[in-house]
């Protein structure tokens, strides 16, 4: 198959700008991290939610439309919940409802509640709408233009599937759909390592939210303008003075396009750190809610090619990128995105994923109406079951 190449910056006056300025490292100081409340709780309140939204597709996969409860066991692992599978469908009883058939020798059952199921229909509407499918088509388009090679490991993209708002059967029902788009291929020598190829390069797409937003302020731009990124700082956070300075002079050089190669860029020099940042900001835009698992920037990163750079990144620029360590990880979360604890513009899907929280939230209510114990222990299950 073809191997596609990042555009590479060809200018003479411009790389010998970059090759002339003097390669200076981020300054000897500490930059502390500070929690910021509201980011927290934009993460926190998204608790199980991920959890929440792969078991309900694999419960409306089947074709009855439930799943026994004597196969919980397995999900635990599969979908890494906080709990056994039989505690977390009892803890949201407005999504989950276990029940049990008249039928004789019947064994309980588990699916989603009427709420629950009408919010899923209303997802799988916009989820195959024309409009949404190009939309994330274009988003996994310009992931795999982030790299050099115009391809990534199936697995990686599995790992992001949930943050860019991929269909969970992305790989049978989108994929497809945009041949001119897309093709599965080998990664390497390993036969047995799948990944996802970007076609053809598309220019169309090749410009970052970044340049977008700048160009719209400024009525285009130029290759080569100082670009900035923008800096949100929470009360109480202060950067030593050098580091004021070296940021300062960081903002003012060159911002290099994320879709194109820098590489030869010493790693080393800030040249190349902003261009980390560019590529780190661009990456965060492309997904739904503006955050992302740490360990998945990471991977991907190596991935890349920047190896430690995207850590550093992140510890260098708290400004732009805030990292969280509520609900049993680190999230990063882009700041600019946010306002308080919310998406300054909220994607179609992200409304979608609100209505599942809405339930989520309502356990008060849901245990009357359903009559389920939500007390974390299987053993009075059978005094809570209803019929179905």
């Amino acid at each position: 198959m073809a191997m596609f190449t990042r555009p590479v910056i060809l200018n003479n006056h411009i790389c010998h700008h970059f090759y002339m300025q003097p390669s200076r490292t981020f300054v000897d100081a500490r930059v502390k991290w500070v929690r910021d409340a509201y980011l927290d709780f934009a993460v926190e309140k998204e608790k199980n939610l991920k959890q929440i939204i792969s078991l309900k597709n694999l419960i409306v996969s089947q074709p009855s439309k439930t799943i026994p409860l004597s196969t919980a066991s397995v999900y635990k692992t599969i979908f890494n919940l906080p709990t056994t599978a039989i505690n977390f469908f009892q803890k949201y009883p407005s999504v989950f409802e276990i029940f049990q058939s008249p039928k004789p020798f019947s064994l309980p059952h588990v699916k989603l509640t009427p709420q629950a199921l009408t919010v899923h229909n209303e997802e799988f509407k916009i989820l195959n709408s024309s409009n949404y499918r190009k939309d994330v088509a274009e988003r996994l388009a310009k992931l795999l233009m982030l790299t050099r090679a115009r391809k990534l490991p199936l697995s990686i993209i599995d790992s992001l599937r949930f943050d860019l708002g991929l269909p969970h059967d992305f790989i049978l029902t989108l994929l497809p759909e945009f041949p001119e788009y897309f093709q599965i291929c080998n990664m390497g020598d390993d036969s047995n390592l799948f990944g996802l190829e970007l076609v053809t390069w598309r220019d169309d797409l090749a410009t970052s939210d970044l340049q977008k937003r700048s160009m719209e302020r400024n009525s285009g731009i130029k290759r080569g303008t100082a670009i900035k990124f923008a800096i949100d700082l929470p009360k109480g956070f202060e950067l030593e003075k050098k580091v004021r300075i070296w940021m300062r002079e960081w903002q003012n050089l060159a911002y290099i396009s994320p879709y194109e190669d820098a590489f030869f860029l010493s790693p080393n020099s800030d040249h190349a750190e902003k261009y980390t940042v560019a590529v780190l900001h661009e990456l965060m835009h492309l997904f739904v809610s503006k955050k992302t698992e740490k360990e998945n920037l990471l991977i991907l990163g190596d991935y890349l090619g920047f190896g430690a750079r995207f850590k550093k990144a992140l510890v260098h620029h708290p400004g732009v990128f805030y990292v969280s360590n509520k609900i049993r990880t680190q999230t990063v979360v882009l700041r600019e995105a946010y306002k308080k604890d919310l998406l300054a513009e909220r994607h179609l899907l992200m409304g979608m994923r609100y209505r599942y929280l809405h339930l989520m939230n309502q356990k008060a209510k849901a245990k009357r109406v359903y009559g389920l114990r939500v007390n974390g222990s299987s053993k009075h299950l059978g005094s809570s079951i209803k019929g179905g």
